[in-house]
């Protein structure tokens, strides 16, 4: 059965629910959250890396392309968090206990696709901190194979630089939500 999605108004009011597929064949503004999970150095304290994932190619839109840790939408009748306790350990193994989340900002985008789906969405922007256990040890997350090709941390520094200098490598929303995320740091 295909979820159903929440369309929004330009407040991020529930206006009804449309069937994924045909949310993106129309282009309807619906709701959609992206989970960054940062990571934390035990030595300096410092939040230094980003967990992103590369988008499995099978994905109805931007396959190959990078993202964020985790990006849903919340199905009918369910609240933000308790999506993004749902959909973060189904995409990367991660807990929202071991790494609770918390709203940034949200933003509106539409970006139209080569296969004619269009992506407009009201999209949330959370962020979790987890901390691993030594500064050249990354946090333990398991790749969902469905959903990514590739995961990995990533020095914010280097990340910043590269979305700067290759844009054409990352999904449209990451851009955008990328600054909005680094208010945690």
């Amino acid at each position: 059965m295909e979820d159903n999605l929440i369309l929004v108004n330009m407040n991020d009011e529930e206006i009804g629910t449309c069937g994924k597929m045909e949310t993106h064949e129309k282009g309807l503004l619906h709701r959609a959250f992206s989970i960054f999970v940062f990571s934390r150095n035990p030595e300096s304290g410092k939040i230094d890396r980003l967990l992103i994932q590369k988008r499995a190619a099978g994905k109805y839109h931007s396959g190959g392309k990078w993202a964020n840790s985790c990006c849903s939408h919340p199905g009918s009748g369910e609240n933000l968090h308790d999506a993004a306790a749902r959909r973060l350990p189904e995409e990367t193994g991660i807990t929202i206990e071991r790494c609770p989340v918390i709203e940034e900002g949200s933003f509106i985008y539409r970006a139209e696709f080569d296969n004619g789906l269009v992506e407009y969405e009201y999209d949330h922007v959370l962020t979790g901190v987890v901390k691993r256990e030594a500064a050249d040890v990354d946090v333990d997350f398991t790749r969902n194979p469905d959903e990514a090709e590739e995961m990995l941390f990533i020095d914010v520094d280097q990340l910043v630089e590269d979305v700067i200098n290759s844009p054409e490598k990352y999904a449209p929303w990451f851009i955008t939500a990328l600054p909005i995320a680094m208010k945690r740091l």
